[in-house]
């Protein structure tokens, strides 16, 4: 039997190959890679011998040669093929170990130049990982270190089955999806190309899906463009394994967070916001955010962007959560609020709470296909709103009213958000009427809706939603404008004496 080498990740692979020698397997590898090994004492042929050609172009041509891809590619099932071997002089191929040059990892240094990009563009390996996976019946093609010492236990046993080897084949195939695909990425600069190719990478394997007889897994994108932060960074620090919902739980969170650099907590339930409040001392913050919807609190998640210090502890210790997210916990905090055994304290890197970039393109599944459009991102223009009304808003209105704006964008349309002194008083979330949206925010507030201020994700199409509000005591409004009966609404605005701000963005989410 016969076996080519070439690696660019050239871990664990000195045990297997003495492994694959020991069982009389022949090897034949490439410059750098017979370089690792000769170094540690394992000798194996040059791939010269079975080309009878040198290495050429600072080695971008080495493999790429009938004599190498004429002993992979033939048919053992086909007696012309072994005919055509013989008169060329070809020796079968039977076990192919290849991985790819680290382009994902070169073009993620900062500064890197095209030149470097292109030079890690890898042409032979995926070109020896195709042919040795399309003839996967008659070839082992292994591209994941971690298959060394299975691999090498099934061949000692003689269990290699005709599963495992398409199951290495599919393995072999997907590694080179994923490495042509960040590829395509980097050269791309259309923001929505004819044809589009998503990278994935398995994370984790989940209990279960939204529910429980829904099975589930976290996959990671690998994406050229993005940094590999995300929720793939976090690190369950205490609690039961992390669940389907707490995830989009926790994504929800970072989205609502980056928008905030102050000390900013949030509670969330069902993704919505039930409690949001930034304060200079973070336990305050806390208790501003609990008190926006104590009993909706109860079971969701806690959010801060600010490490969890020990008082921020103890608040929280009073309630009943699933879940903790955060940047860090002081030694204190962690092991206080680690003696809930069914509480999850989860650490994020800080990089994962930055705003997205607006490379980006946002994914929604339907029935087909997939929609896709560019992130929904604060603009500059929207920290300046437009004053529609007579009466300018206070200074104190000013900053809720750009706070609770930031709010509502990540609240489920119809959207609707109350807020006073920077804290999240009530909400409206995900009803077919807005007027509905701004009863029920109203109801959550209760009589803290006095002197308070509302943000509404789209605009009033009619006066009846900012008369309730009104009634509820809201003197400032803050909405995108845009309906045709804008000159009622601001008119009715002005006969009550409350300001009104028009942004010119809606920030709808459905």
């Amino acid at each position: 039997m016969r076996a080519i080498v070439s690696l660019s990740n050239k871990s664990g692979i000195i045990p297997f190959v003495q492994g694959l020698q020991e069982m009389g397997i022949e090897i034949f590898s490439t410059g750098g890679t017979r370089r690792t090994l000769d170094s540690a004492g394992v000798k194996v042929h040059s791939i010269s011998e079975i080309t009878g050609f040198p290495e050429i172009l600072d080695g971008r041509v080495k493999t790429l040669h009938p004599a190498v891809h004429g002993g992979i590619l033939a048919r053992r099932d086909l007696p012309q093929h072994l005919v055509e071997l013989a008169q060329h002089h070809i020796e079968p191929v039977d076990i192919v170990i290849v991985n790819l040059y680290p382009f994902a990892e070169t073009i993620a240094r900062e500064g890197v130049s095209l030149e470097e990009a292109l030079e890690n563009i890898d042409i032979g390996g995926p070109t020896l990982i195709r042919s040795a996976a399309k003839n996967f019946p008659s070839v082992l093609v292994i591209v994941d270190p971690e298959d060394y010492g299975p691999v090498l236990l099934k061949l000692r046993q003689e269990k290699i089955d005709s599963g495992e080897r398409k199951r290495l084949a599919q393995k072999a195939f997907q590694h080179v999806a994923l490495y042509d695909t960040a590829i395509s990425q980097y050269l791309n600069e259309e923001i929505f190309p004819e044809e589009m190719t998503l990278a994935l990478r398995k994370c984790s394997d989940l209990r279960y899906g939204e529910n429980p007889h829904q099975k589930a897994s976290f996959y990671q994108e690998q994406n050229a463009k993005q940094g590999k932060a995300g929720l793939a960074s976090l690190k369950l620090l205490h609690g039961p394994e992390i669940s389907f919902n707490n995830l989009l739980d926790f994504d929800a969170a970072l989205a609502l967070l980056e928008s905030f650099t102050e000390p900013t907590v949030a509670i969330l339930k069902h993704t919505n916001p039930c409690g949001l409040a930034f304060h200079d001392n973070l336990v305050e913050a806390y208790r501003r955010a609990f008190s926006g919807d104590p009993l909706a609190a109860f079971g969701g998640v806690v959010a801060s962007n600010h490490a969890i210090n020990m008082e921020t502890a103890q608040e929280i210790d009073k309630t009943h959560y699933d879940a903790i997210i955060a940047p860090g916990y002081e030694d204190g905090a962690l092991k206080l609020l680690g003696r809930k055994k069914s509480l999850r304290l989860v650490k994020i890197s800080p990089e994962a709470m930055k705003p997205c970039s607006n490379l980006l393109l946002d994914f929604r599944r339907i029935r087909g296909g997939f929609l896709s459009q560019t992130l929904d991102l604060f603009s500059e223009a929207e920290s300046l709103p437009s004053i529609v009304t007579e009466r300018q808003p206070s200074e104190s209105e000013s900053s809720d009213l750009l706070f609770a704006w930031k709010a509502v964008k990540r609240i489920k349309s119809n959207a609707i958000a109350i807020v006073k002194d920077k804290t999240l008083l009530g909400m409206g979330t995900g009803q077919p009427s807005r007027v509905v949206s701004v009863q029920l925010a109203l109801e959550r507030a209760g009589d803290r809706s006095n002197g308070s201020v509302l943000a509404s994700d789209g605009f009033f199409p009619f006066t009846d939603g900012p008369e309730l509000a009104i009634k509820g005591g809201i003197t400032a409004i803050i909405q995108p404008g845009g309906s045709i009966r804008d000159k009622e609404v601001i008119a009715m605005a002005n006969g009550h004496n409350i300001a009104m701000a028009f942004t010119g963005v809606r920030h709808f989410r459905h």
